[in-house]
C-alpha cells in the first residue's frame, strides 16, 4: 500500500518556540515540552529544532521517554519528567541524568530514599486536582537536602483567559510556594503564557503551540499530510460509497480512494462532508465512512485525477480537523500514526 507523507517543518517549530519565548521578559526562561514522542512528530529532531532555537530546558511525560530525549540532546540541557520518580526508575533517571518533578510525600520519600543529592523538581495542586502536592501537604513536609530545580504547578483552565480559576490558581500558587525554600518557579504551558507576564514567573513551558495548535491562535503551521490515491471511480447517481453506504451521489460523482484511515488517527467522526481534502487549494469533501485504512473523497470539481490529496494545511489545521471529529488538537496531532512516512524539512 501506497505510504502518506507528513510533513514537519522543523522552521516553524523553531519560529513558534522563539515567538512563545518572545511573549516572556528574558528573565523568564522558556522550555519546550516534548512528551508523546514531541506530540507525535519524531523526538529526535523536533527536539534537537529546539535546542538549536534556544530552548535549555526539556519537560517529558515518563522517565523512558526522557532517556530517549537525553540520547537525541546529549548532556548539557535540563530534562523534567512529569510523572516523578516511580518505583523502578531510579536507575534511568540517575544514568540520564533525568529531573524527576516529585508529586506526592511518597515520591519525595522515595527520591530521598534511592537518589539522595540527584536533582528534583516539585510539583503543587494549586486547584487542577490531578498531580502535585496540595496545601496541607506542606505541613512538616521533609524534603532532600538539595534545593529543588524547579517549583512548577499546571493551570487547568488557561485556554479560556477570563474563567476565575486562573486567577484562583495563581494566588494559591504564590501562597503555597511561599512555604517552601527559594527555588524557580514555573506555572505557565501555551495558554498561561498567553495570560500574560504574572503568570510567566521564572520558566515557561510550552507544549501545543509550538506544533500550531489552539490557544496560540498566531502559530506558523507545523504539519502537512499528503496521502495519494489508489483508485478513482465514476458513480452515477444514486450510488453509495462505503460502509454503510452512508453517503449516496446526488449527481454522477467521481471519488477518489486513498490509503488512510482510523489506524492512522484519522478519526471515524471526521467523516461524510464534515472534512475537506485539498488538490493544491480546491476542497474536495470527504464523503461516506472513514474505515480503518481507507478513506473515499469526492473530486467532481477537479478538472483532472489527482495523484494525491492533502489533509493537514495551512488551509485546514490540527484544530479544524479536531473539531470536526468532536476532539482537540492535541488528541488529533498525537493520534497521527506510524504509518505516515515522516519527511523533514528547514532544518
Amino acid at each position: 500500500m501506497a505510504h502518506a507523507t507528513l510533513t514537519v517543518d522543523l522552521a516553524a517549530l523553531a519560529a513558534n518556540w522563539r515567538a512563545l519565548d518572545a511573549r516572556s521578559p528574558s528573565s523568564t526562561e522558556t522550555a519546550a515540552v516534548i512528551k508523546a514522542d514531541t506530540y507525535g512528530l519524531g523526538t529526535t529532531k523536533a527536539a534537537i529544532t529546539f535546542k538549536t532555537a534556544g530552548a535549555r530546558s526539556f519537560f517529558v511525560a515518563m522517565t523512558g521517554e526522557g532517556v530517549t530525549a537525553r540520547t537525541a540532546l546529549g548532556p548539557d540541557v535540563r530534562i523534567f519528567v512529569f510523572a516523578g520518580h516511580m518505583n523502578g526508575d531510579a536507575q534511568d533517571l540517575a544514568s540520564a541524568n533525568l529531573i524527576p518533578v516529585l508529586n506526592s510525600r511518597a515520591q519525595i520519600a522515595r527520591h530521598i530514599r534511592d537518589l539522595p543529592g540527584h536533582a528534583y523538581a516539585l510539583q503543587l495542586d494549586t486547584g487542577m486536582n490531578r498531580l502535585g502536592l496540595e496545601a496541607e501537604d506542606l505541613n512538616d513536609l521533609t524534603l532532600p537536602d538539595n534545593t529543588p530545580e524547579l517549583i512548577l504547578s499546571h493551570l487547568a483552565c488557561s485556554d479560556e483567559p477570563d474563567h476565575p480559576a486562573n486567577p484562583m490558581q495563581l494566588a494559591n500558587f504564590r501562597a503555597m510556594t511561599a512555604r517552601l525554600p527559594s527555588a524557580p518557579r514555573s506555572l505557565a504551558a501555551t495558554g498561561g503564557i498567553l495570560l500574560g507576564p504574572d503568570y510567566h514567573f521564572d520558566l515557561t513551558r510550552p507544549g501545543i503551540g509550538l506544533y500550531g495548535g489552539a490557544p496560540f491562535t498566531d502559530a506558523t503551521p507545523v504539519v502537512r499530510l499528503d496521502i495519494p490515491v489508489i483508485q478513482i471511480r465514476d458513480l452515477a447517481v444514486g450510488e453509495g460509497v462505503g460502509y454503510g453506504l452512508s453517503w449516496v451521489a446526488q449527481r454522477p460523482s467521481r471519488i477518489a480512494t486513498i490509503p488512510a484511515g482510523y489506524a492512522d488517527g484519522l478519526i471515524r467522526a471526521m467523516g461524510n462532508g464534515s472534512v475537506q481534502f485539498y488538490a493544491e487549494d480546491i476542497p474536495c469533501p470527504l464523503v461516506g465512512r472513514v474505515s480503518m485504512d481507507l478513506i473515499t473523497v469526492d473530486v467532481t470539481a477537479l478538472e483532472a485525477a489527482p495523484d494525491n490529496l492533502s489533509l493537514l494545511n495551512a488551509s485546514q489545521g490540527v484544530d479544524a480537523l479536531a473539531t470536526a471529529a468532536g476532539t482537540i488538537g492535541y488528541e488529533f496531532l498525537t493520534s497521527l500514526g506510524p504509518r505516515y512516512n515522516r519527511v523533514y524539512k528547514g532544518a
